[in-house]
């Protein structure tokens, strides 16, 4: 008989991507292999009538009712939440995510339950002190809490609180699907970008530090490629055309293949996230599986643990865009260190960041759990 888990977060795959819905879809993949069987649980402002199959897992919309301060409220979700946790053996929570906190202590349902802690709330400052309470009595419910690395557990005053529950396990990708990329499209974008450019991929959002990475660039030829749309996107326009640079690229939304050729194409990778919010960075592993150097910031959480200092890349201190320029220049002008980085990176996520390894992992503790 398999192990059945229901996941609980407010969006998932197909509706929405983000470090958490892929985060999911790929433990979620990962396990099916290992005989998981699993569900999600999800909000929607329009839900599907049925179960979307995700091949390796199931997810089921509720009706959203609210949303308000990033979070989404449901009434029709505490009926199926029931439903489906009737049949689970395990509940697994994705935080943060206040209103499966409500599902978890109002729905009085008795099942092993454990969760993977992605991120502190970083944003909402003042609601965060009003949810509070309902945070600290749901975490005391768990039978284990998992972080994404073990930078977050010592940097988050939150899991200072629950060290004797927390594991750590970190957020990972498949390697095989980074290794070969479509030959067209790789083409297609050698002949409309510069040889040598530092790439980023990702929704643009406030916390990436992407104006940093403009203004580092000012006045160089150091060439920076910016693959995502949304989030601060036109802001970020605004402030190179008033600069008048003609070294940024914006190339707005790219899909999987786009993406995996700016990969192989790109010197190196630059993520100049600034703030919590940035819990891990799975786009560093991207990078790191095709053998880029990386550069990113020491905000306290994974993206140090991915990219470790003058080894897989450099780290540089928050919003310093002299920091960040020195940086790319200095990959620049030694090729033999970035390329030996960028091996270092790629054997890094061999060691430490596989699918197969967050797996195997879970299932483990799933099976302690029970």
């Amino acid at each position: 008989m398999s192990l059945k888990v229901l996941h609980v977060y407010k969006t998932a795959l197909p509706a929405s991507y983000g470090g958490v819905e892929t985060f999911i879809d790929t433990l979620c993949r990962g396990t099916d292999r290992l005989g998981v069987e699993n569900m999600v649980l999800t909000l929607h402002p329009s839900p599907a009538s049925k179960p979307i199959d995700m091949s390796g897992y199931r997810v089921y919309q509720a009706k959203e009712d609210l949303f308000f301060a990033s979070t989404a409220f449901s009434i029709s979700a505490f009926h199926l939440f029931r439903q489906l946790a009737s049949t689970a053996d395990i509940i697994h929570y994705h935080y943060p995510n206040p209103f499966g906190d409500l599902l978890g202590l109002m729905s009085s349902v008795k099942r092993p339950s454990i969760m993977t802690y992605h991120s502190d709330i970083v944003r909402q400052k003042f609601l965060r002190y009003l949810y509070q309470p309902l945070q600290q009595s749901f975490l005391k419910t768990m039978d284990a809490i998992v972080a994404t690395s073990p930078n977050y557990v010592l940097s988050s005053k939150t899991l200072r609180a629950y060290t004797n529950q927390v594991s750590v396990i970190p957020c990972a990708i498949n390697p095989s699907v980074y290794q070969d990329c479509d030959q067209a499209r790789l083409q297609y974008w050698r002949s409309r970008l510069p040889e040598r450019f530092f790439l980023f991929v990702g929704v643009p959002r406030y916390y990436k530090g992407l104006s940093v990475a403009i203004e580092a660039i000012a006045g160089t030829d150091m060439q920076l490629v910016i693959g995502g749309a949304g989030g601060v996107e036109q802001a970020l326009k605004k402030q190179a055309k008033s600069l008048g640079l003609d070294n940024v690229y914006f190339l707005g939304f790219v899909d999987e293949a786009d993406k995996l050729a700016l990969l192989h194409l790109c010197y190196g990778f630059v993520f100049p996230s600034h703030l919590r919010s940035e819990a891990f960075g799975t786009a560093l592993l991207e990078a790191a599986v095709v053998g880029k150097p990386m550069i990113s910031c020491e905000i306290g959480t994974g993206t140090t643990y991915v990219n470790l200092a003058n080894k897989t890349g450099i780290n540089i201190t928050p919003t310093s865009a002299s920091e960040l320029k020195k940086a790319m220049g200095y990959l620049l002008d030694n090729p033999e260190k970035a390329s030996w980085m960028g091996k270092n990176a790629k054997q890094r996520v061999m060691d430490l960041f596989t699918s197969e390894a967050q797996a195997k992992a879970y299932n483990e503790l799933y099976q302690g759990v029970l």
